[in-house]
């Protein structure tokens, strides 16, 4: 008797709940990706995607600046690792978090603040090409780790001011911890099975998730309550007061302390998360863009000839530190970092999350509820939009004047909601690649490229390849 009541209740579920969904539905069937769903998971467990979802531009554009909040699908599980931190805040769920953050961190990206960073790139870029030397002449081997520790000393020394050293000292725990939270965080994204809390929070892997986690939100909690102590002062009437100098550089924290109203403004809660967000995107974007354009140039020798004859133009023969304006000249250069992010962008797919009904340009209207997956690899390689050579590495396109749409290539996504860090990222990699194909001959790995999601697209073989010197002398 109690198995048919249960039968009965399910059943009396399972058609209200596709009675409530019914506009859903009726937008799936006009939407077509082509795959079968699954009964309760849907296509969860297809998470990896597929390109017939949204791959145009045109549609692409009209979702991105209508459905600014993302899918709180995905969201929750990076939320316990970042909070609300800027690029994962919510929009208007259940308020919006994200609007007035935008507002104190957009100015602190200015192009005068992160021209003071350029040479702490120049100088940690050293330090990694410097490390570089042991591998010359000795085959295939890893870039990877000598690239994600450039970019972590950097981003720590330009948001919170400290020198951590990993490039010489990689087993850091910070960085380690930074490692396994993002490998469990990217695990779970794609395993449908882990999303219920009830389950997940009873493995040893959330137990592991939440020791690094911990670590981490220990060592910038620390971090935040120096820079307070080193900004703060007290009046002859005992209140506490704030005194920003004007240096030449000030980190990351340092601008937002001052931006969000001194000691009125951001909480530790609100610093810590708008901190990780910064190191957590820092790191991995710069990173991911710079090894893959460095594998790209050792397989296209022709393309980092010219890279070469560039920076040949424009340093001689010098190992002189890269400068702003050097950057601004290296044109060539920044077409191949944007072909490489083209064919291989680093955030592969962003989900948004329907909250008002809206009409795209093909006439399919979406109604509340739906979740959109913009499949980025998809809309780089529209023959449409990119020619029928949208599939070749040809970095001259981006030379040959403005692309056919402003939504057709998105790396650093789109509208509103798009990375305010991207020019951080393209300062940070034209700086580090500058300095490694001055000092070496990149040449081909055996190994092809075989991409895997750890919330960024990677490398699963860590980005091989192999160096020569360009010069035989001392890197002392």
């Amino acid at each position: 008797m109690l198995w048919i009541l249960v039968l009965v209740a399910t059943g009396l579920w399972t058609v209200y709940s596709r009675w409530q969904r019914r506009r859903i539905h009726r937008v799936s069937r006009e939407v077509p990706c082509g795959l079968p769903g699954l009964p309760l998971i849907g296509h969860a467990h297809l998470f990896a995607g597929s390109d017939e979802v949204i791959s145009d531009p045109v549609v692409a554009e009209v979702v991105l600046k209508s459905c600014l909040d993302k899918d709180d699908t995905t969201m929750k599980f990076i939320r316990k690792l970042v909070g609300n931190g800027n690029i994962f805040a919510p929009a208007f769920i259940p308020v919006s978090i994200w609007r007035p953050r935008r507002k104190i961190l957009a100015p602190i990206f200015s192009i005068k603040n992160l021209n003071c960073f350029v040479p702490i790139f120049a100088e940690q870029s050293e330090i990694m090409v410097q490390q570089l030397a042991r591998e010359a002449g000795n085959g295939d081997f890893s870039f990877w780790k000598y690239i994600t520790t450039y970019t972590f000393d950097a981003i720590c020394k330009t948001s919170l001011g400290v020198d951590l050293n990993s490039q010489q000292q990689s087993d850091h725990p910070f960085l380690e911890a930074f490692e396994i939270t993002l490998h469990l965080m990217s695990e779970r994204l794609s395993c449908p099975w882990l999303y219920l809390d009830c389950i997940y929070e009873r493995l040893s892997r959330y137990k592991t998730f939440v020791a690094k986690r911990d670590l981490m939100f220990r060592f910038v909690d620390e971090l935040i309550k120096e820079k307070r102590k080193e900004l703060s002062t007290r009046g002859n009437d005992g209140t506490k007061t704030f005194v920003f100098s004007e240096p030449e550089m000030r980190t990351f924290l340092e601008m937002l302390i001052e931006s969000s109203g001194g000691p009125q403004g951001y909480t530790e809660l609100e610093l810590r998360e708008e901190v990780l967000v910064i190191i957590l995107a820092g790191t991995d974007t710069s990173a991911v863009g710079a090894a893959y354009t460095a594998v790209m140039m050792s397989r296209y020798p022709e393309v980092q000839e010219k890279v070469h004859q560039e920076l040949q133009e424009v340093f001689g023969d010098s190992d002189r530190p890269a400068t702003v304006q050097d950057l601004t000249r290296l044109k060539y250069l920044e077409a191949v970092i944007k072909e490489t992010l083209r064919t291989y962008p680093a955030v592969p797919v962003v989900v948004r999350e329907v909250l008002n009904d809206v009409e795209l340009p093909t006439g399919t209207k979406l109604v509340n509820g739906v979740g959109i997956l913009v499949n980025f690899c998809a809309m780089h390689r529209n023959a449409a939009y990119w020619g029928e050579d949208a599939d070749v590495f040809r970095p001259e396109r981006f030379l040959e004047g403005p692309l056919k749409h402003p939504a057709q290539f998105m790396p650093f996504s789109y509208s509103l909601r798009n990375c305010v860090g991207s020019t951080y990222a393209m300062m940070s990699m034209k700086t580090v690649l500058s300095g490694l194909v001055r000092r070496y001959q990149l040449l081909p790995s055996t190994l092809e490229l075989r991409a895997k999601f750890r919330v960024m697209m990677k490398d699963s073989a860590g980005y091989t390849l192999r160096i020569e010197h360009r010069h035989r002398r001392s890197l002392a």
